[in-house]
């Protein structure tokens, strides 16, 4: 009969020098607002249809794309926007993601500039997966996505019953709400 050691191995069969391989990290799954108003470019739509392709591209797995609307600028701006939305997944944290946006939009044309002002592409972080994040640079979920039509209607054509955190209502009741101009208490659903 063979001796074993402690770990239960016979005696003086090798020891496995392999290492376990590495465990792949989790997909986080993200609601993307995606906006574009100026001609510069390319007209609205496809600067939207370029911005998608870019995210794909760089490694995101875009699940689903909402229809793009047209919608009345907010602020400032002078030309109708193309607005839509998409639910992808991707490895990346929020602010390596925001990063990733950013990048992208200015590839695409975007520049700094003023506030509400007409721009080539606008790629905002709306929700994602793991709940609420607060950095320096990134608030999720969107500070203001509750109060814009032009977020809620493409977020609901992908995904109605994504819960906002904040809120504890989902995509398609936080849309209904705002159609009906019914307040939405922001301070959270905890006791």
């Amino acid at each position: 009969m063979a001796k074993t050691s402690e770990s239960g191995k016979k005696a003086g069969a090798k020891a496995s020098k392999k290492k376990p391989a590495p465990r792949a990290q989790a997909k986080t799954r993200y609601l993307i607002a995606l906006g574009s108003n100026r001609y510069r470019q390319g007209p609205p739509r496809r600067m939207i249809g370029r911005a998608i392709k870019a995210l794909e591209k760089a490694g995101l797995d875009v699940k689903a794309r909402s229809p793009v609307i047209a919608t009345d600028p907010l602020g400032p701006g002078t030309r109708r926007y193309a607005n839509a939305a998409i639910r992808a997944k991707s490895d990346l944290s929020p602010p390596e993601l925001l990063t990733l946006c950013k990048k992208i939009e200015h590839k695409l044309g975007r520049r700094s500039g003023r506030r509400w002002g007409d721009r080539a592409i606008d790629l905002d972080l709306i929700l994602w997966s793991g709940g609420c994040w607060s950095g320096e640079a990134l608030t999720l979920p969107h500070p203001e996505f509750r109060k814009r039509g032009f977020v809620l209607d493409p977020l609901a054509a992908i995904a109605p019953r994504w819960r906002d955190p904040v809120t504890g209502l989902t995509v398609r009741h936080l849309r209904h709400r705002l159609r009906r101009n019914i307040p939405v208490d922001r301070r959270g659903n905890h006791p």
